[in-house]
């Protein structure tokens, strides 16, 4: 990542117009886009989209990761039933690699136009801070690593909310792709192994398990992934209490 890439645009009102972008067709893709952009849509035209793959396989792909892209990027509903294209179409793998590929790219479009619009000057503005909110915000800045993975980690955690907490934050753009990317990694892997057996659930007429990643043998190593990011802060807090 460029220095450039982290080089915000000119002042003024034009630094606001990415994410005043993002809000306005987040809300408009809200109203409209909800019916299109589901597991029923996904059902209704399995075999044009399974015919499309086999006679175009790559632009298959690209059109599936720039839409994913647009999904994540405007914050548009259907994030999950993406995740479950992706693996019904391309397998666990690649189709777990586009996934988490498109989805890191969206992020960093949130990520950036955030950062633009207003996370500089309230970074500015919490780093001259006094009092607890300074507290927090050091604290934050000393396990930043670990901060940003466990976010990715931990299911309750919004997506959009992960993708602007650190830009409020002055999250590094290289750190916040890196951790991204891996972060997401273990969830994404769940879904798009779902998605990779859809075509059995819908000859069924059932519609697929959202919440196998609630299940204790998926939720257990992922909440352990979270604890081991975590460690670095324990370690600090303990050896903290050592130094009084």
């Amino acid at each position: 990542m460029s220095e450039m890439a982290e080089t915000p645009p000119a002042n003024g009102w034009t630094r606001k117009l990415p994410l005043m972008l993002i809000a306005v067709v987040a809300v408009i893709g809200y109203f409209t886009l909800r019916e299109y952009l589901s597991f029923q849509t996904l059902a209704e035209n399995r075999e044009a989209l399974i015919a499309f793959r086999d006679s175009n396989y790559v632009a298959t792909a690209l059109v599936f990761i720039l839409a994913y892209i647009a999904i994540v990027a405007f914050s548009l509903p259907g994030a999950t039933p993406a995740t479950l294209t992706g693996g019904f179409l391309f397998g666990v793998f690649p189709g777990s690699l586009f996934n988490v590929t498109a989805a890191t790219i969206g992020a960093v479009a949130i990520f950036q136009a955030a950062r633009w619009g207003f996370g500089e000057k309230l970074g500015e503005r919490l780093e001259g801070s006094e009092g607890a909110v300074k507290k927090i915000k050091d604290g934050i800045d000393e396990n930043q690593w670990s901060m940003l993975f466990v976010i990715r980690l931990v299911p309750v955690v919004p997506f959009f909310l992960a993708n602007l907490i650190p830009s409020f934050l002055e999250v590094p753009l290289r750190r916040f792709v890196i951790s991204t990317f891996l972060g997401i990694i273990p969830g994404a892997v769940v879904y798009t192994s779902v998605g990779s057996g859809l075509g059995d659930v819908i000859a069924r007429g059932e519609t697929p398990n959202l919440g196998v990643i609630a299940e204790p043998h998926i939720l257990g190593p992922i909440l352990g992934l979270a604890a081991l990011a975590l460690l670095p802060v324990i370690l600090k807090a303990v050896r903290g209490k050592k130094d009084l």
